[in-house]
């Protein structure tokens, strides 16, 4: 369907791709990755024409209906479900004639409408924007409301469903998943599993793209090889690739050295010119390879905390909610939680269910309606929400942001910080307004990382990252050493990091006992219908997965402290390993037994306190299934 030959192209004075060689396949969903700014969404504005080659051949056939997804959205005054079915562009007009005839009483015109529905399969198109609203998130009471009443990013939601409802042989999305929530993206997957043309998406999310995609586009280096495959596929068969291309490198560079000294050793003698002239010869004619150039791999790390106490945070009975002057309106009813340290929380729901409500309060943003919040004296939080990027200062550098939270520190200590953050040399004093929207978010974890808290809240920190940088953010996660809350669409970094998990829906927060393939086995279980209607309330009795009670967790089990406890378990089972060794040994009897004696009684301390520290694992692990 889609032909690059000796494709090159630019963006300005750079050039982006060259000497590219392709041919992508009728019906491939196609994930196109690479690090920022290799090209990705050049390739689509060249696909869709909106860019011309700068040297080569693009080919798409004339008769393919591309949709794409709209970079704004216009203020407009239509309800949603009508801009959502004015992707379908017949269908629409045809909808309106025939609304128009019915006004005008023109039968003629509401005949002629009818059969043109008909040879559009029109009439279900009402229902099928309504459907696309509902898996996006929209609940059925904002199908009517004005376009113009959304924020941003439910409007982006809005294009992206508007895309999805045009007719099309070819489908360009370009980062879908930033603005949905976990629900929204489960429900995306399906959709574009069922897709019957060919699909071109860009995405930092691995396991989406693992789930979608049957091959891969990793543009680097102003190159674009096509793999096989989903994104782990991808890994693999790139690794391989590589590890071959080194060795053969390794070779090469092996005989020519080989070569050259003959060459060198026997050149001014007359016996040996006519050899070393033919080994120049073959020298001249070997193929130049390429050494591997390994991309520098992203390191990130959240310093350990100053101070680190078990109890860090509590909310009891807490109403969550807002105030304002025409009352409150509460999003959450009666929360308990408790973050310990070494708790690694996910908080899973639909968008506007209440997630973000919860982290501001836990930071204490947010005043709470009802109920107590609590933290100990030492609580330190670095709290990242969903506007930290928006509100790093116009005009000003790197450095400069960290000098105001870092008086009177020399400027080479905050240079060599940023330095670990990517941040390298002059990059530091350049202004932010230049930085990338995955600088500006990398950026502003740095100086959370600066306080170093002991609880981190991070409400979607990914969605200006690539792939290399939320892996680098997930391994520094996971070594964090104190409690973690996490909303995020991003299944491979909740998966790394979190180990508990609570649902925020239905004015409600409860833990959820299973884990994110549960969860979304759950969602479809409780809605299959996918009728466009809105999904119905679910008390916390009907939803199996979801632990009842809504007060504070002191049954479960901390995962530090189970740690802790399944170490100490594994060291003793090694000492007593290694005593019982040793006495199996006859050597060790030859002092007239004074070694085996000391042996005995070290084996006999041992278990037992291997046993009292099985029966404190036990209960732990009794504790963590309750």
């Amino acid at each position: 369907m889609i032909a690059f030959k000796n494709f090159a192209l630019r963006r300005g004075e750079r050039l982006l791709l060259s000497n590219v060689d392709l041919v992508l396949q009728t019906g491939w969903r196609v994930g196109v990755i690479g690090r920022n700014g290799t090209g990705k969404s050049s390739l689509f504005a060249a696909v869709q024409g909106e860019l011309e080659a700068d040297k080569g051949d693009l080919g798409i056939p004339n008769k393919v209906r591309i949709a794409s997804v709209a970079q704004e959205t216009p203020s407009l005054p239509d309800p949603a479900l009508d801009f959502v079915l004015s992707g379908d562009v017949e269908v629409h007009a045809a909808i309106q004639a025939e609304a128009n005839a019915f006004a005008n009483e023109d039968w003629e015109a509401v005949a002629e409408a009818h059969h043109r529905l008909e040879e559009l399969n029109g009439y279900d198109a009402s229902a099928r924007a309504g459907k696309l609203l509902h898996g996006l998130g929209f609940g059925a009471d904002t199908h009517q409301r004005a376009v113009s009443s959304f924020s941003g990013g439910w409007r982006v939601r809005l294009n992206l469903a508007r895309a999805l409802m045009t007719p099309s042989d070819l489908l360009l999305l370009d980062e879908p998943t930033n603005h949905l929530d976990l629900d929204a993206v489960l429900w995306l997957e399906q959709w574009l599993l069922k897709y019957p043309g060919t699909l071109l998406l860009i995405s930092h999310d691995r396991e989406f793209l693992d789930e979608v995609t049957t091959h891969t586009l990793h543009l680097h280096d102003g190159k674009a090889k096509l793999y096989s495959g989903d994104y782990t596929a991808f890994e693999r068969q790139r690794s391989e690739h590589l590890r071959l291309q080194q060795i053969t490198h390794e070779k090469a560079q092996a005989e020519r050295a080989h070569l050259q000294s003959f060459i060198d050793r026997f050149s001014a003698s007359a016996a040996k010119a006519k050899q070393a002239q033919s080994r120049v010869k073959r020298l001249a004619k070997m193929a130049g390879t390429e050494a591997v150039r390994v991309e520098r791999a992203l390191r990130i790390e959240f310093p350990a905390p100053a101070k680190l106490p078990h109890a860090l945070l509590r909310l009891a009975h807490a109403d969550c909610g807002y105030a304002g002057d025409d009352g409150a309106t509460t999003i959450l009813h009666d929360v308990g939680f408790i973050l310990e340290a070494g708790d690694r929380v996910a908080l899973l729901g639909p968008n506007g269910a209440g997630k973000s409500t919860l982290v501001k309060s836990l930071v204490g943003e947010l005043p709470l309606l009802a109920g107590e919040r609590g933290g100990h004296p030492d609580l330190r939080i670095g709290y990242f929400a969903q506007h930290t990027v928006e509100s790093l200062r116009a005009g000003t550098s790197a450095i400069d942001h960290l000098a105001d939270i870092a008086p009177g520190v020399a400027t080479q200590q905050l240079r060599d910080f940023l330095g670990k953050w990517n941040f390298p040399g002059d990059r530091a004093f350049e202004s932010v307004d230049v930085f990338s929207g995955g600088e500006r978010a990398r950026l502003a974890l740095a100086l959370i990382a600066w306080r170093q808290p002991n609880v981190l809240l991070l409400d979607e920190p990914t969605n200006h990252l690539d792939l290399d940088m939320r892996e680098a953010l997930a391994e520094a996660l996971a070594q964090f050493d104190g409690a973690i809350v996490l909303v995020s669409h991003d299944r491979h970094l909740i998966g790394l990091v979190c180990d508990t998990f609570w649902r925020v829906a239905d004015g409600v927060a409860q833990p959820f006992d299973g884990d994110l393939d549960a969860y979304a086995s759950w969602l479809r279980s409780r809605d299959n219908s996918n009728d466009g209607k809105g999904r119905a309330a679910v008390k916390p009795a009907e939803a199996s997965p979801v632990a009842a009670p809504a007060k504070p967790r002191r049954g479960k089990a901390n995962p530090h402290k189970l740690a802790k406890v399944e170490s100490r378990v594994a060291e003793l089972e090694a000492q007593l390993a290694a005593i019982e060794t040793e006495l199996a040994d006859p050597a060790v009897y030859a002092d007239g037994g004074a070694r085996s004696a000391e042996l005995g009684k070290q084996q006999t301390a041992l278990r037992a306190e291997l046993e009292q520290a099985e029966a404190e694992l036990l209960a732990l692990y009794e504790a963590d299934a309750a």
